[in-house]
C-alpha cells in the first residue's frame, strides 16, 4: 500500500518547515497528527432504528471504516432516552485511513460547503486538539443524494500532539487546513 499524498507532504516538507519555525532541537518535538475521531450524535436513533442504520452506511461510507454505536450511560426521563440505548455513532481513524480522510475533507469536502470563507481558527481545546462541525453530509463525494432520508450534521476532531494551540494551527494550516482571517 503507498503512503497517502498528505503523509509525505507531512514528512518532507512539514517537518523541516515546523523544526525552524518553532526551534525544535528533536525532530519527536515536532507536533504531527495523532487520531481523527469522527462522530454523529442520533437523539431519534432511540424511536428511530432506520437511522441508526442509515448514518452507520453513511460515516462507513465517508470514513472507510465501521462505525461504533454509542449508547447511553444513564436513563434521561425528559429526553425518553433509557440506559443503554444508541444515542450515536463514532468512527476513530489512524494511520493511512487518517491520512485518507483529512486529504479527503481539506481538499474536497470543506471547498464544497456553500459560501464557504474558511473554519473557524478558534476551535482549539488549549492543547492543540481542533474539532470541527459539518451541518450535512452531502460535503463529502462519497455521499449520493438520492441515498439520504435526511440532513444530518457529524462532529470531526484532530487530535496532535503539540503541546499548545499555537503548534497545533501551524500544524493544521501546514497540511492544508483553511483557516479563515479573524
Amino acid at each position: 500500500m503507498t503512503t497517502p499524498r498528505l503523509k509525505n507532504l507531512y514528512q518532507e516538507t512539514i517537518v523541516p518547515k515546523l523544526t525552524n519555525q518553532f526551534q525544535y532541537t528533536n525532530v519527536h518535538q515536532v507536533p504531527k497528527l495523532v487520531k481523527v475521531t469522527v462522530n454523529r450524535g442520533l437523539g431519534e436513533a432511540a424511536q428511530n432504528a432506520k437511522a441508526l442504520e442509515a448514518s452507520i452506511n453513511e460515516i462507513a461510507v465517508i470514513t472507510g471504516q465501521k462505525p461504533v454505536v454509542t449508547r447511553a450511560k444513564k436513563a434521561i426521563a425528559g429526553f425518553k432516552i433509557r440506559q443503554g440505548m444508541p444515542v450515536g455513532i463514532m468512527v476513530t481513524l489512524r494511520g493511512q485511513k487518517m491520512y485518507a480522510f483529512l486529504d479527503r475533507l481539506v481538499s474536497l469536502a470543506l471547498p464544497r460547503i456553500r459560501d464557504f470563507r474558511g473554519v473557524s481558527p478558534k476551535s482549539f481545546d488549549g492543547r492543540g486538539n481542533y474539532t470541527l462541525g459539518v451541518r450535512e453530509q452531502l460535503i463529502f463525494p462519497e455521499v449520493e443524494y438520492d441515498s439520504i432520508d435526511q440532513i444530518r450534521g457529524l462532529d470531526i476532531s484532530i487530535i496532535t500532539t503539540a503541546k499548545n494551540d499555537e503548534e497545533g494551527r501551524a500544524l493544521l494550516k501546514e497540511l492544508g487546513m483553511p483557516f479563515r482571517d479573524q
